[in-house]
């Protein structure tokens, strides 16, 4: 499945109800991702569903057997939905059917059912026009929606919320997380017990991505590992919370609305395993009175007030309020992770004094600099900070500092992610940090077992499109064999006659590509070494325990990188051989006229033709056998890639300062920098180095793709322009 065109095929769809009704985007949204919720639901309940009712007697009666279903969700990633509250039923309505009330009715239901949904999902369906409504619930029908797996759905899920956040006007420094930073903070402070708490909780993205980690990586159930509290100003998306968090089967009833400068959540200050939270940037007109009383040992600003407005006498900037919030609820061993505008960790004044005091503590972890186009809302640099109250005393007077502004993978020209790999990259500097060798060693088998994943398949691909190619070849080859220039002039002007020389030429280029194919997949199998392939790396050795040997993976390593010249080599040379191939092809069909004859097989050149172009994302056919190979030799350069920037970094398998990347920095160096604690003022610049191909063309696409937004915005721009000046002079 295409995931992000069936994302962008629902967007403009389910959009259709703002661009064909009076709609506002405000408006729209929360009805938008109602259905998004019921469609989510049902997925999630229907996937629980013939597990648990296998486990019921058949002789049970009807009604029974409902109740025992209902109980059979119990402690399961999802929600027992009622048949009148199935997104499959209203989906089945007949033509003409009262729809928007039947789906009222299910929002009705549910909440019944769930006492923590009353009031949270959206209602007054029946408002909206009918054919709209219906469309867009077929829409949420379409056989690729009933298909997608809980993990698709949630990305969709996170795609439409982050669509609303690009869409809506944000104020007050407030921007929806992107999941690449929550999976970050989550990554880092490895929440897994206790009290998790999220004081600016929004639409509860850092708790569903925790309930992935522990389930992912803990191997538990969340809802009996943690607790999960969370406060959100906003009354809409305290509602979103709940939603997102029932929907995934968590629970969501300490979801409270409120205003965490004033409502202080007092039983859980000191209290918390965990902190994590993206709380709005610079706020600035926080109502001094009201926060006095919490400075002190034992409140919620331990290191006093920031500096206040000299006019009104407001906090002028509302960042340490929330850094010293975080620090405040953790236990005695709890960790937190946070993110902060870039100029927290270097404003001056009492923001310094805060800072220094709380360096002093040794509770600062880490921190990470993050580049910008983060963001869907604002093109804007961040600093993810990291507190840990339970480090261990030979960490207590270093903080390290990881500059990740150049770790990044192009999505589009205003948006940036960090792909799984980098993610898990940059944390296994943390946990070298911390002493985890054994998890970066992991971390790089598991690079490597991908790559050879890749590897293992290149043979069977190459040979795939070797036949690929010689079918097209075949059949161009009888083209030439059979046609005449008679046939292919026939009803032709003389002048626009095929020449002889132009069909002799034809062909020769025929001929030529005949050759010996480069594409060939021998050499890329087991034990293959020849002069001109690299032999694929034998199997890892482990230790006894089973984990992977150091020496081993960087030997491996040295070997994976070896072949990156010839991966390299061999896609140029498959592009180039289909480029070759299609030349011909269209060589044969535009300029001597194929069609007209009788040996043009117009079918099987169409399969031939199809086999050997590159993807088209807007087309929904099958892999080709070039697209395939095309993959294998992608993939198997990206893993060995991945695998290379982790150990050439970190040869040893043991932390080390790395100019450019991440240095462990003392107390001593914070407080002779005025005790600034951004990363890139430490860790210094990299040594240049010689730009990757791919790196390179990542960046060229990257500035392409912005140079062309801009041309649309100036040719946007220049029509209003021309029709603000025609009502001005007409």
């Amino acid at each position: 499945m295409n995931v992000q065109q069936l994302e962008n095929e629902l967007w403009e769809a389910a959009d259709q109800l703002r661009a064909n009704s009076k709609l506002t985007a405000v408006q729209y949204a929360m009805p938008v991702l109602g259905l998004i919720f019921l469609r989510h639901a049902d997925n999630r309940f229907a996937a629980y569903l013939p597990g648990i009712a296998a486990d019921i007697p058949p002789q049970v009666p009807a009604a029974q057997r409902e109740q025992l279903i209902q109980l059979g969700f119990a402690g399961k990633a999802a929600i027992y939905l009622p048949e009148a509250a199935r997104f499959s039923r209203i989906a089945s309505l007949p033509q003409g059917a009262d729809i928007g009330t039947a789906i009222d009715h299910a929002m009705d239901r549910i909440e019944a059912e769930y006492e923590v949904l009353a009031g949270a999902l959206p209602h007054g369906y029946s408002a909206f026009e009918p054919e709209l409504l219906a469309e867009l619930v077929k829409i949420f029908d379409r056989p690729a929606i009933r298909a997608a797996t809980g993990d698709v759905f949630g990305r969709i899920y996170e795609y439409f919320l982050n669509k609303f956040a690009m869409n809506s006007a944000q104020e007050g420094g407030e921007f929806f997380t992107p999941p690449s930073l929550v999976r970050m903070i989550v990554g880092v402070i490895e929440p897994g017990h206790g009290l998790v708490l999220d004081p600016a909780c929004g639409s509860a993205g850092m708790f569903v991505q925790t309930g992935h980690f522990i389930e992912d990586v803990r191997h538990a159930v969340t809802n009996d590992a943690v607790t999960f509290h969370g406060q959100e100003k906003s009354d809409s998306n305290a509602k979103l919370a709940r939603m997102n968090l029932v929907v995934h089967g968590l629970d969501a009833s300490n979801i409270r609305q409120g205003n965490t400068f004033y409502d202080q959540i007092e039983h859980l200050v000191g209290q918390c395993d965990y902190v994590m939270a993206n709380p709005p940037f610079n706020v600035d007109g926080v109502d001094t009175k009201r926060v006095e009383a919490q400075v002190g040992p034992g409140g919620r600003l331990p290191f006093g007030l920031p500096g206040t407005n000299g006019k009104t006498g407001a906090i002028s900037n509302a960042n340490s309020l929330w850094i010293q919030y975080f620090y405040s609820y953790l236990n005695a061993t709890g960790r937190a992770g946070f993110v902060m505008a870039s100029s927290a960790s270097d404003a001056a004044n009492r923001d310094r004094d805060i800072r220094e005091q709380l360096v002093n503590t040794g509770h600062v972890d880490l921190m990470v600099a993050i580049g910008n186009k983060f963001f869907y809302t604002r093109s804007l640099p961040c600093t993810l900070w990291f507190l840990d109250k339970g480090k261990g005393e030979d960490l207590q007077d270093q903080v390290l500092m990881i500059d990740a502004r150049n770790v990044y993978t192009v999505v589009s020209a205003r948006s940036h992610v960090f792909s799984e790999e980098q993610l898990a990259n940059l944390n296994a500097i943390v946990w070298l940090y911390r002493g985890e060798a054994d998890k970066y060693r992991a971390l790089l088998a598991r690079h490597q077992q991908q790559a050879q994943g890749w590897l293992a398949q290149l043979p069977q691909c190459l040979a795939d499109d070797a036949a690929a190619v010689a079918t097209l070849a075949g059949l161009l080859q009888a083209f030439a064999a059979q046609a005449t220039l008679a046939e292919l002039n026939a009803g032709q002007e003389a002048d626009a006659h095929i020449t002889p020389a132009q069909w002799q030429a034809f062909k020769d280029e025929l001929a030529a590509g005949i050759s010996p194919s480069p594409l060939a997949g021998e050499g890329w199998g087991e034990g293959a070494n020849t002069a001109t392939h690299t032999p694929l790396p034998p199997p890892l050795s482990h230790k006894g325990r089973g984990e992977p040997d150091h020496a081993a993976l960087a030997a491996q390593q040295t070997q994976l990188d070896a072949l990156l010249p010839q991966l390299k080599t061999t896609a140029k040379a498959l592009e180039a051989h289909h480029k070759q191939w299609l030349k011909l092809l269209d060589t044969a069909e535009k300029q001597l006229r194929a069609r007209q004859s009788k040996a043009w097989d117009a079918k099987a050149i169409r399969d031939a033709k199809r086999a050997l172009q590159p993807a088209d994302a807007s087309k929904k056919e099958a892999a080709s056998a070039c697209q395939i190979s095309a993959t294998a030799l992608k993939q198997s350069q990206y893993f060995i890639h991945q695998g290379h920037w982790l150990h050439s970094r970190f040869p040893e398998g043991y932390y080390a300062d790395l100019p450019g990347l991440c240095k462990a920095v003392t107390q001593d160096e914070i407080a002779a920098n005025d005790y600034s604690l951004t990363p890139g003022r430490y860790v210094g610049v990299a040594a240049a180095v010689e730009d990757d191909e791919e790196d390179f063309a990542a960046r060229m696409r990257e500035i392409h793709a912005e140079l062309a937004e801009l041309n649309d915005k100036a040719v946007e721009l220049a029509v209003r322009i021309a029709g603000n000046f025609e009502e001005l002079v007409g």
